[in-house]
């Protein structure tokens, strides 16, 4: 395994639940950019995984509506999707690349980042000088 000294963090900045949808749209666009930019001299992490189950109670709209629906009867919901919830700091997803391809790592991960529901911030940590 090739190890790369330099790790950038994609953090969230608020609290929320992102949605597998947008966790999987983040990880496309970022890992497409750096691919095509950085070619093997990178690793690419997603840190959550979407756990919550989200569920929904539909309910009909429209003329007649009230002879199908069942109303708040048995509400409990069919499941939608699934989210990840995420605290202030969490980290979202990591690249690991090396100091030539720093800029590029950062712009993906501002890429992935417009995909988010939430305000974000990039941190990197560098090597420690021995």
């Amino acid at each position: 395994k090739t190890k790369f000294p330099v790790k950038l963090h994609l953090l969230a900045e608020e609290q929320c639940q992102i949605r597998h949808i947008a966790l999987e749209a983040a990880r496309i666009s970022a890992n497409r950019y750096i691919a095509k930019k950085a070619g093997n001299a990178y690793h690419l992490k997603l840190r959550l995984y979407p756990h919550n189950v989200l569920r929904e109670n539909k309910i009909a709209t429209g003329a007649g509506a009230d002879r199908i629906s069942e109303g708040m009867r048995a509400a409990f919901g069919g499941a939608v999707g699934v989210a990840a919830r995420v605290h202030p700091g969490t980290k979202i997803m990591s690249i690991e690349t090396t100091a030539d391809h720093i800029a590029d790592a950062k712009i993906a991960l501002r890429k992935a980042g417009v995909k988010l529901p939430t305000p974000w911030r990039i941190e990197i940590e560098m090597p420690k000088a021995k």
